[in-house]
């Protein structure tokens, strides 16, 4: 009886743990449907930036991208349009939304996938700072070095639906 009621308590233990908290779920259903990035700047810096974002494509290239988060399965992709700069078209993600304790901020992870669901990326994937999340604007932040020094790169959206 002892062995059972003890396997009860760590199986209880174990769900408690893994599970998301409040505030992580209240994130999750804000950023579920779809965004556009509207804009990507660079803060604690001067001067003009160009950057590969996401080991993917060119900033210019994310301006006007549309994102989609489904919340019941923690996939999503974002669609970046074609031109002569960039290659379009949809990526493919899987997301979750972190919380980290040692600075009590929210992020955004995640990493690429096939249309399968399947990872592309080998296990690696991208965390974001979530500096702000309504219904209708999110600002997403992400450091970077340049010349030794830390550029915060700043991602602001606003919802479409």
């Amino acid at each position: 009886m002892k062995k059972h009621v003890l396997t009860f308590v760590v199986a209880a233990m174990l769900i408690v743990s893994c599970s998301v908290s409040k505030d992580a779920r209240a994130k999750r259903n804000l950023l579920s449907g779809t965004w556009t990035l509207n804009d990507i700047s660079y803060e604690n810096a001067s001067g003009n930036f160009k950057s590969v974002i996401f080991n993917d494509a060119d900033d210019i290239c994310f301006e006007g991208s549309e994102w989609y988060f489904r919340d019941n399965n923690s996939t999503g992709r974002y669609t970046i349009a074609p031109s002569t700069l960039c290659n379009g078209g949809d990526r493919y993600i899987r997301w979750s939304v972190v919380e980290r304790e040692e600075n009590y901020t929210s992020q955004l992870q995640f990493k690429l996938i096939d249309e399968k669901n399947k990872d592309i990326s080998g296990g690696l994937g991208y965390r974001l700072n979530i500096s702000n999340l309504t219904e209708n604007e999110m600002t997403l932040k992400s450091n970077a070095t340049v010349d030794g020094k830390v550029v915060n790169v700043v991602y602001s959206f606003t919802k479409k639906s």
